[in-house]
């Protein structure tokens, strides 16, 4: 199975390519339109912040293709957030493939921002979350956040309740950090590869 990880200005791609090496999974680090079109599975990770993430995805012309690609595509933290509409993070107009909003989390006493640490998941609806238990835990960090909405397939809560994940098509997209959240996370991927 040949599974790109998107190359763009963005970190944590050390920890995905761990992830998959645990897996026993062979991927390819690609920034090339080419490359990224013949892949059977994407995976778009991310760090950082969104409105220098985006120069770099345009630069590339990496914002015209993604939203064109049809094989099983996975964004993680901030390349969940990119696949949204817009992002507070900066003004920033992301790639729209799902038409909802980043939004920062408010200032409400007694909660850090950013959120920072485990915390559960629940109400599944997709196949990435196949096997797990109701209320599994996954590592977070993040200061802004994706509404409930029509694409939301996983909930979690921090201050308020929000999207954990979301699923257009053949695009799948976690808030937390799969890579780094133990066997809950490499459940996910496991399930990822498998998509038919």
């Amino acid at each position: 199975m040949k599974v790109i990880i998107i190359k763009y200005n963005a970190g944590n791609v050390q920890s995905v390519m761990y992830a998959l090496e645990r897996i026993g999974v062979a991927y390819e680090l690609s920034d090339d339109a080419n490359t990224i079109r013949s892949a059977e599975r994407i995976i778009f990770p991310g760090v950082g912040e969104a409105s220098t993430a985006m120069r770099s995805l345009r630069e590339n012309g990496l914002d015209k293709l993604i939203p064109t690609l049809k094989q099983p595509f996975l964004g993680t933290c901030v390349g969940m957030q990119l696949l949204c509409k817009s992002s507070e993070e900066n003004n920033t107009d992301c790639l729209g493939v799902f038409d909802v909003p980043v939004l920062k989390f408010p200032q409400i006493k007694g909660f850090k921002v950013p959120q920072t640490g485990w915390n559960d998941i629940y109400s599944y609806g997709c196949e990435l979350t196949e096997g797990l238990a109701e209320h599994s835990y996954v590592y977070y960090n993040h200061g802004y956040y994706a509404p409930l909405c029509d694409y939301t397939v996983a909930k979690t809560e921090y201050m308020l309740e929000y999207s954990a994940m979301l699923q257009k098509d053949n695009f799948f997209a976690a808030q937390f950090h799969s890579e780094i959240s133990g066997d809950v996370g490499q459940k996910i991927f496991e399930n990822f590869l498998k998509i038919q």
